[in-house]
Order: structure tokens, then C-alpha cells, then sequence
């Protein structure tokens, strides 16, 4: 039997092959160490506050940032609004759409689920 010596940038050292040509056997690796943070609901509400609060800064940048007042005709409806409201109140149309219509979904997809427990299935 001959040994292939070791390449000088082997990171892990590996027993050799058995004589049979087979690959011999990893141990099993250890279990990955706990770090002594866990996540807690008050630690995601926490960033979720953060991350909120900096979405809300760049909110109030873009309505300062576009205050001039533009015509807006919709459906008969005649308004003049600043700009920024005029975008923010379209995204969140945008959003309720959205929002809408993934219920929409989501209740057809229960529907579908509760209707297919009930069913006796055939073997």
C-alpha cells in the first residue's frame, strides 16, 4: 500500500484510504455551539421598531423634499394635493390591492384545504 503524502495546504487531515480503495468513514461533526443570545419576540419587535421608525425618516424626507401642490382629476374628482401625498395615498391604494388580494388567496387556499379534509380519501 502506498501513502500519497499530505498536500502542504490541506486544511483538514483526513486518515488515508483503506487498502480496499474506499473512503474511510468521517466521525460525526459536533454539534454547532450556542451563542449565549437568543431571539426573543421583544428582540424582533425591537428591530422591527428600528427598522420602522428609519422607513418613516425617509418618508418624511421625500414629503419635504416634494411639497409643491399638483392637479389631480380622478373619476370626476378634481383635487390639489402636494405631490408627495399624492404618491404616498397611490402606494397605499397599492398596498390594499395587494393586501386584498393575497387575502383573497389566502381564504380560497383554506377553502381548498378544509374541503379536502373532509373528504374521505380513496386508497
Amino acid at each position: 500500500m502506498t501513502s500519497q503524502p499530505a498536500s502542504p495546504r490541506a486544511t483538514t487531515a483526513l486518515p488515508p484510504q483503506s487498502a480496499n480503495g474506499t473512503s474511510p468513514q468521517l466521525p460525526p461533526a459536533a454539534p454547532a455551539r450556542k451563542s449565549g443570545r437568543t431571539r426573543t419576540r421583544i428582540s424582533g419587535m425591537r428591530t422591527s421598531l428600528i427598522a420602522g421608525f428609519a422607513v418613516l425618516i425617509v418618508v418624511m424626507i421625500f414629503i419635504i423634499q416634494n411639497a409643491h401642490a399638483v392637479n389631480i382629476s380622478f373619476l370626476g374628482a378634481h383635487l390639489r394635493l402636494s405631490l408627495a401625498v399624492a404618491l404616498f395615498l397611490a402606494a397605499i391604494a397599492g398596498a390594499l390591492i395587494m393586501a386584498a388580494a393575497g387575502t383573497a388567496r389566502i381564504t380560497q387556499l383554506r377553502r381548498v384545504m378544509r374541503r379536502d379534509r373532509r373528504t374521505p380519501q380513496a386508497s
